[in-house]
Parts: C-alpha cells; structure tokens; sequence
C-alpha cells in the first residue's frame, strides 16, 4: 500500500465529499478511491469514515485523523516546494572538487562568464590531488578519467586531449633534440608522480601507424605530483616532459617551448565532470558542468589546433 497516497486520497474524500467527486478530482477510478480508503483503514484497524447511502462522515477517530494528517501533508507539500526550488534557482554554492591544473587551466578561467550569467551562484572550489577522489563530499568533481571514480557516479566527459613531449629551446640547444623514443633514456626527463603510484616504464603511442604503442625506460631528474611545477620547469629548460598539448599550445605557438618526437603522443586523457547523482540536480549544478564543457569547447579546442599552426 502507498500509504502517502492512500492519506492524500482519504483527504480528498472528506474533502470532496464523496468517492465519486474525490475520484473525478484526482483523476481516479471510483473503486481505486475506495480501495486506498480501505487499505488505510485496515492498516490502522480503526473506520474512518461512516457511510450511508444519503451522506458520508467522519467516525471520532477519521475526525482526529483527519486533523492530524491536513498538518502532516501540508509540511510535506512545502518540503517539496522547497525542494523544487531549490532545484531550480540559480542562486547558492557550488562545492567543487577539482585537482590542481584542471583547477587551473580549466576551472578558473571558466569562472568570469559564469558569474556574469549567474552572479547569485558561489563556487566552492577545493583544490586537491588525491588517488581516490571522493565524489560523493561534493557537487561535482573536475577530474581526469585516468583516477578511478565511484561506480554510482554520473561522469559527463567535458573535453578529450591528447599529450606530447615538448622542451624549451634552450634545453634543445644544449642537449639536441631526440629523433626516436629511445633516445630519452640520454636525455633529461621531467616525469609526472600520479598519487600512490611509482614511476613506470612510458607507453608511447604513434597515432599515425594505428596507435603502435613502444614502452620506454624513461629515468627522471626532476618527478612532482603537480602538472604546473613540471610546465614551469619545462620552460625554464630544465628537460623534456609530457604536457597536454591544450596546455601547452600558446607556449609552442609563441616559440617558448618545442614539440619533440612528433608524432609520437604518450596518453588520450578525458577531463570529466563527476556528480555524486542525477537526482535533484540542483540547477545551479547543471548549469556550471554545462558552462565548462562550453568554455572547453571554445577555448581548449581552439588551443589544440594552434600548436599545428
């Protein structure tokens, strides 16, 4: 039995006045009205309601029922307006999770336009490289699909992008330039630490002879768990490191770094938006993932295709 349903029916009844006239309000068959009644009835082991073929009354206990519920499903009904509009305004926090250079490149430049659009709405955004995010303390995560997310989360791919190997041209003038994969192991190699992990061979992958793949021995002079620490370093000439070619696009178009070893690539990354679920999605919510897929395919996309030009 749909006890809420058979509560709401009962009222309407009263209501109404009859079966009939509470049936043709709800939209109900009259023997469906009339069985809800009952089953309430016979879960609280009392009558309700005394009928007789000219009128329909309450008992003593429909009477103090009836009271008590009309309270009880009046805080209901606004407890679901509240929660519906809580759902639909563009007004309260945002608590993001995002790790450091997605925070960076793609969160924080997001954030302008989306204050404009919706100056009512805060983002709480909480910077943290971890090995098992926790999707769930949050409205939404900004991660990589390389950390592993909670099977009953809602991944939406916000941007696909590819990395490359690339160095400062001052290194290159001091140490040359790799002409094959191999040719790192003689050269000074700037490595990403993923959290909990050791370093590991490097999966390098030509995507211009059907993603052949080559594993690589790649030793480092300089490891960090923090993108920007390598891309500084990089630029600084300390070595060769692999950076998101979105990343890196304004600094090979200006000349501050160099691709090496193209074509070669050493990952396919998605960035993704995580939500612990779908369910009572606050707009506020739906409208930040949908401004940062946006802001990625107009400005990521476009960095992408720089570094070719």
């Amino acid at each position: 039995m749909d006890r809420l349903q058979s509560m709401r029916v009962f009222q309407q009844v009263v209501d109404e006045g009859g079966f009939a006239a509470a049936a043709r309000k709800l939209d109900l068959a009259p023997a469906v009205v009339t069985r809800l009644v009952g089953d309430l009835e016979k879960h609280l082991g009392v009558r309700l309601l005394q009928r007789t073929t000219r009128r329909l009354s309450l008992t003593p206990a429909g009477e103090g029922y009836l009271g008590r519920l009309r309270a009880i499903l009046g805080e209901i009904d606004e407890a679901d307006a509240m929660a519906h509009a809580h759902s639909r305004e563009m007004s309260g926090t945002v608590r993001i999770l995002a790790s450091p250079v997605l925070a960076t490149h793609l969160v924080a430049p997001a954030v302008a336009e989306f204050q404009r659009l919706y100056p009512e709405v805060v983002l709480d955004v909480h910077v943290e490289d971890v090995a098992d995010p926790n999707v769930e303390d949050y409205d939404l995560a900004v991660l990589n699909d390389l950390l592993p997310i909670h099977s009953s989360a809602i991944v939406r791919t916000i941007h696909h992008a590819e990395a490359i190997f690339c160095a400062a041209p001052a290194y290159l003038d001091r140490h040359g330039e790799p002409a094959v994969p191999e040719d790192l192991r003689r050269h000074r190699c700037l490595r990403l630490r993923m959290p909990g992990m050791r370093l590991r061979p490097m999966t390098l992958i030509d995507p211009t002879q059907g993603d052949r793949r080559l594993e690589v021995e790649v030793p480092a002079v300089l490891m960090a768990n923090h993108t920007d620490t390598l891309l500084r370093a990089t630029i600084g000439g300390a070595g060769i490191s692999s950076q998101a070619i979105d990343l890196v696009a304004p600094m090979l178009k200006s000349g501050q770094l160099r691709r090496v070893l193209a074509p070669w690539i050493t990952n396919r990354i998605s960035l993704v938006a995580a939500l612990p679920s779908r369910k009572f999605l606050p707009a506020r919510v739906r409208a930040f993932v949908d401004h940062l897929a946006e802001h990625a395919r107009k400005n990521l996309a476009g960095l992408g295709a720089a570094e070719e030009t």
